[in-house]
């Protein structure tokens, strides 16, 4: 732990609560923070990354902003992992809609996560890897939101290296007839490094725009009003 804090973190030994919400947004993290948590400590503001432990109904918990695509929430997670002991990672994240039955606010719970990233070659698989999230969150996850009666479509999501696509809808309409709900751009770097050190992750998606038909939320709605998913992660938590 000699290395804390970290280039991408400023947190002491024992700031970060076993579990981590990580939203794409820090600002996303602030409003979780402020609106959800008790007791509340902000450990990182390097880059803007903010991250804050409190408490929600009694249990401490972590929330902290992971940054846009692979290679951020590869850091963010892998630090979060290997420097600060974190045992349990939930993503909570806004995504695309590739399966036409998904409208924007609806929540998404990915099983799996399908990649155009080279991100699995630094293993040097003789195969391809299919990272897929904890089943223990993901069936918790899954109770939780019946329990709470929100609806949640469970399966296959796409982790996407690009966000402007020069194929434009091209790329995603094959993608659709494999049967993928939506796309993203972080999940698959998160599984893999979990599962490298066997420990939980969990992507908890809330559909912000639909390419195929051009609905979309407002940037203020990605922030503030995917409360859904948020709750379905911190009763996970």
């Amino acid at each position: 732990m000699s290395n804390i804090p970290t280039p991408h973190n400023n947190a002491k030994i024992g700031e970060i609560a076993d579990t981590v919400l990580l939203p794409g947004d820090p600002l996303r993290a602030k409003f979780i923070a402020d609106t959800y948590l008790e007791d509340v400590i902000q450990y990182n503001t390097v880059r803007g990354m903010f991250g804050y432990t409190g408490y929600y109904k009694g249990k401490r918990i972590s929330v902290q902003g992971s940054g846009m695509g692979i290679p951020s929430i590869g850091i963010y997670s892998y630090e979060l992992i290997h420097f600060y002991g974190v045992k349990n990672l939930i993503r909570i994240g806004s995504a695309g809609a590739i399966n036409e039955s998904l409208k924007p606010h609806d929540v998404v719970i990915g099983m799996g996560a399908c990649t155009d990233s080279n991100y699995a070659s630094q293993y040097n698989l003789p195969g391809t890897y299919a990272p897929i999230a904890s089943y223990e969150l993901m069936q918790r996850a899954i109770d939780i939101a019946n329990n709470q009666g929100i609806k949640v479509t469970v399966g296959n999501i796409l982790s996407n290296d690009v966000f402007y696509s020069d194929a434009g809808l091209d790329n995603l309409s094959k993608w659709k007839k494999m049967g993928v709900l939506c796309v993203e751009m972080e999940a698959a770097a998160l599984y893999m490094n979990a599962a490298r050190a066997d420990v939980n992750a969990l992507v908890i998606l809330t559909i912000s725009d639909c390419p195929f038909t051009g609905e979309e939320c407002s940037a203020h709605d990605r922030q503030v009003a995917f409360t859904k998913m948020m709750e379905i992660a911190l009763e996970l938590a």
